[in-house]
């Protein structure tokens, strides 16, 4: 019957394995390159990709790193990380709420055209000022499904003219394959369970 390890043994053991991952991970990381603006994309039926995209925005603004968010559809709505950007760190971050709500509640797609277009050339304005470090386009997939924005377009300057350390993270359903295969980071919000199935509405501090 095999002896069990003492407490003395079980810790020796413990750390002679992460003495070796950590050397595995060193090597790893030795080849890795130090900085490069990333193009980041949130996308899928869960609930979380702008709520996480903002906390890539607060996480600059902590740094004290220039950044800014453009809103291409939920512009029309009062939103903590709106009122908490422009009332605190409105030095640190540009806020640019171009939307006025969800397609159908504007029930106007040429107004909605319109608002895209203007939010997609602030946009770009924003990420060519070498000033600014991150820029959120938040809901730009929307206008990108429903060809609000040329997604050749958006492919194109992303690919030629997106600055070499300027991240930019665009969230929304549905993300394009085009978009996503260029994304060096691309996550899937998976839907598992949501309160608005069980008669919940959305409510301040969780969804907005």
């Amino acid at each position: 019957m095999a002896r069990e390890m003492t407490e003395e043994e079980a810790n020796a053991r413990h750390a002679e394995k992460m003495k070796k991952k950590k050397e595995a991970r060193d090597k790893i990381m030795s080849t890795k390159i130090d900085e490069k603006g990333l193009l980041v994309v949130h996308t899928g039926k869960g609930k979380g990709k702008s709520t996480a995209a903002f906390g890539m925005v607060f996480r600059c603004i902590a740094h004290e790193f220039p950044s800014a968010v453009v809103q291409f559809i939920k512009g029309g709505m009062d939103t903590g990380e709106k009122a908490l950007i422009k009332e605190h760190f409105s030095h640190l971050c540009e806020f640019h709420a171009m939307g006025e709500g969800f397609t159908w509640e504007t029930q106007d797609r040429e107004r909605d055209i319109e608002l895209a277009q203007a939010a997609w050339e602030k946009a770009k304005e924003l990420i060519l000022d070498p000033g600014i470090k991150m820029v959120l386009l938040d809901e730009l997939n929307i206008a990108l499904r429903y060809d609000y924005v040329d997604i050749n377009e958006v492919i194109d300057f992303m690919q030629n003219q997106k600055p070499e350390n300027t991240h930019v993270v665009i969230t929304g359903r549905n993300a394009k394959d085009e978009l996503l295969e260029i994304a060096d980071l691309a996550t899937e919000m998976t839907l598992v369970k949501h309160p608005f199935r069980a008669g919940v509405k959305a409510q301040a501090g969780i969804e907005f």
